[in-house]
């Protein structure tokens, strides 16, 4: 089977599973093709424990932007030390940095969603594109209930952008599922989720939520929801 003609009769074979099944069947389907990409959330830690269940050689990255928070660092030295699990960096070209500071300022993402998504090019779409590359298939820790942005999504997904599949394993858990699952399972999670931040990307792009906000609306909070992706997702 040519995984990339069958997107739908994946959907469809793989709907209802659980999200241990799904991650079994994902890889066993694409074998050393496939890489988890992790932001070090709580829905990523879910995966990694998940992943560390199965199989502890499958590929991990992340990405280090250069400009992340210092409880993340502390996470992905944890994370690595609990579960035995390689993750792999990957950062910037140093040369764009350079360019785009010099030229736009260090903070000027704040100034357009031009900049913005610039910025986010720079630090973090070149570099998955880098780690993506030679692969068949990466896994996110996407939820639909996440954002507006993120309704339309599905299990498994062609990543045109990419050029490869994308695999969505958690797609329906609610929130109240994910933290339940850390909990029950004793899973390290970011600090700052006990802080009011349930979404933490960049230290200047994130800020804790006020009560009754959505659970996105700490990343690029000076933005419209309906803006509100980097573009590691599909999103221009």
């Amino acid at each position: 089977m040519n995984p990339t003609d069958n997107i739908d009769l994946l959907n469809e074979q793989w709907q209802g599973l659980t999200a241990f099944e799904i991650l079994e069947k994902a890889l066993s389907l694409f074998s050393k093709k496939i890489v988890f990409a992790t932001s070090l959330g709580a829905e990523d830690q879910v995966i990694t424990f998940m992943l560390s269940k199965i199989d502890r050689s499958t590929a991990i990255l992340t990405l280090d932007t250069g400009r992340v928070f210092p409880e993340t660092y502390d996470l992905l030295h944890r994370t690595i030390n609990r579960y035995g699990v390689e993750i792999k960096s990957y950062f910037p070209d140093t040369n764009k940095v350079e360019e785009m500071v010099n030229s736009k300022g260090i903070n000027l993402f704040y100034e357009s969603i031009e900049n913005r998504k610039l910025c986010c090019h720079v630090r973090k779409i070149a570099p998955l594109q880098r780690g993506l590359k030679g692969m068949d298939a990466w896994i996110t820790g996407l939820r639909r209930e996440q954002s507006v942005t993120r309704n339309g999504l599905k299990i498994v997904e062609w990543d045109a952008g990419n050029g490869l599949i994308k695999i969505n394993p958690l797609l329906e858990w609610s929130e109240e599922q994910v933290w339940d699952f850390i909990k029950t399972n004793d899973i390290p999670f970011n600090k700052l989720h006990e802080q009011g931040f349930p979404s933490i990307g960049c230290q200047p792009c994130t800020r804790a939520i006020e009560k009754g906000e959505d659970l996105r609306a700490g990343r690029w909070w000076w933005e419209m929801p309906d803006s509100k992706e980097c573009g590691l997702h599909g999103r221009k």
